[in-house]
């Protein structure tokens, strides 16, 4: 059996154990078992990890390229909201899904597993 690289696997929502089973049941709900191989991934939380990565990512992205607009072409405001608002969803959007995997799959990869009150 080859195996299979868990951060790819995590990022294109399927199981990082398997590669084959879906890893989210809804846009960012976590599945609790692989279907494919039953491996558990309703234990793995992200908290808000994923999030925070994404909205520094997409915060400069259309930060730089709100400013770059403002200066270079002399866009006036409404036209800023116009474009790079939408900007700011779409990117956002489009990279929860995988950032979201990304946590997911390194925490497994890495055997991570959340502490509770007798490991303190």
């Amino acid at each position: 059996m080859t195996k299979i690289n868990p951060y790819a696997a995590g990022a294109r929502g399927l199981c990082p154990q398997c590669g084959e089973g879906h890893l989210f049941e809804g846009f960012l709900k976590v599945a609790p078992f692989c279907e494919a191989c039953g491996f558990e991934l309703g234990k793995y939380e992200t908290g808000d990890g994923a999030a925070t990565f994404v909205i520094l990512i997409a915060g400069t992205i259309c930060a730089f390229g709100a400013l770059f607009s403002m200066f270079a072409w002399n866009w006036p405001v409404w036209a800023l909201l116009i474009v790079w608002l939408p900007a700011v969803f779409v990117i956002t959007l489009g990279l929860m899904r995988p950032a979201k995997g990304l946590m997911v799959a390194a925490q497994a990869a890495q055997k991570a597993s959340e502490a509770g009150r007798g490991d303190v």
